[in-house]
C-alpha cells in the first residue's frame, strides 16, 4: 500500500506523513493547488473542534536551487486524521484519491476504537481503585468520629469541585435516577478523586483525627489542595471535564 510506504514514525512511535510526498501520490502537479486542499482540510478540522496544529504542523527544509544558493521549502507534517480530511477534499475523480479516502477512513476509525477501548479500560481500573479507596476512607472516617458519611463525602467534593456537592455534580452531569456520579467520570476526573480520597485517608490517620467536625474540614481542605494542584499544573478543573457517553454501570466488576 503506497500510503504505508510513505508513512513516517517519530521518536515516540507516532505516525505521520509529509504533504509534499502526499501531493505526488495524489497526483497534484502544483504545490499551490494542493495547498488549497490543505487549507480546506484545516477548516474542516477546526469545525470538528480539533486543534489544527495537532494535525497540521508546518515544517520546512533548505534545498539547493543552483548557483550555490538554497531556499526554504515549505511542507506540512500531517497526522492520519489530517490525511483523511485532505483525501475527503481532494479531486474525487482520481482513483488514488478514492483509495486514500477508504484507507484513511478505516485507519482513523481503528485508532478511534483503540483509544476508546484504552480509555474505557483505564476508567474501569480507576473506578475499582476509587471504590476500594472509598471503602478504606469510610472505615477511617468512622474511626475518626464521623457519623454522617454523606456529609463527610460532600465536604471532599465541595473542596475539589469549587463548592459542588455530590447532588450538584449529579444534576450537572444530567444523570438518570440512581446513576452513580463516579460511574460517569472519565479517567482524568476519576484520578483526581482518587488522589483526594487517598490523601484524606492518610491525613486522618496521620493526624489522629477524633471528631467529625475536624474530619469534614480535613476532607474539604484535601479537596481544595488537589484542585489547586490541578490549577497550578494548567489542568482542566473537574467540573469542566466532559462526561463520558458510556457509563461504567454494568461494565465489568467494579
Amino acid at each position: 500500500m503506497i500510503f504505508e510506504e510513505i508513512k513516517h514514525l517519530d521518536e515516540f512511535g507516532n505516525e505521520y506523513w509529509f504533504a509534499r510526498e502526499l501531493q505526488k501520490v495524489f497526483e497534484y502537479k502544483r504545490w499551490d493547488k494542493f495547498c488549497n486542499v490543505i487549507d480546506i482540510a484545516k477548516k474542516a478540522c477546526n469545525n470538528s473542534n480539533y486543534n489544527v496544529l495537532d494535525h497540521f504542523s508546518q515544517v520546512g527544509k533548505m534545498v539547493g536551487i543552483g548557483s550555490n544558493t538554497s531556499r526554504n521549502l515549505k511542507d506540512f507534517k500531517l497526522s492520519r486524521y489530517a490525511c483523511y480530511l485532505i483525501a475527503q477534499n481532494s479531486d474525487p475523480r482520481k482513483e488514488v484519491v478514492a483509495l486514500a479516502q477508504t484507507y484513511f477512513a478505516i485507519q482513523t476509525r481503528k485508532q478511534e476504537l483503540f483509544e476508546e477501548t484504552t480509555e474505557l479500560e483505564y476508567r474501569l481500573k480507576l473506578r475499582k481503585e476509587v471504590k476500594n479507596g472509598n471503602f478504606g476512607l469510610n472505615r477511617t472516617a468512622i474511626n475518626s468520629g464521623v457519623q454522617d458519611l454523606a456529609k463527610f463525602h460532600n465536604a471532599g467534593y465541595k473542596g475539589l469541585y469549587n463548592g459542588e456537592t455530590a447532588d450538584d455534580i449529579f444534576k450537572r452531569k444530567k444523570l438518570r435516577y440512581r446513576e452513580d456520579i463516579l460511574d460517569n467520570m472519565g479517567s482524568t476526573e476519576l484520578a483526581s478523586n482518587l488522589f483526594r480520597i487517598t490523601q484524606t485517608n492518610d491525613k486522618l490517620k496521620r493526624d489522629r483525627v477524633d471528631n467529625e467536625y475536624t474530619a469534614n474540614s480535613v476532607h474539604y481542605e484535601m479537596g481544595k489542595k488537589v484542585r489547586k494542584a490541578i490549577k497550578n499544573m494548567g489542568g482542566v478543573m473537574p467540573e469542566k471535564l466532559p462526561t463520558p457517553k458510556k457509563s461504567l454501570k454494568g461494565i465489568g466488576k467494579i
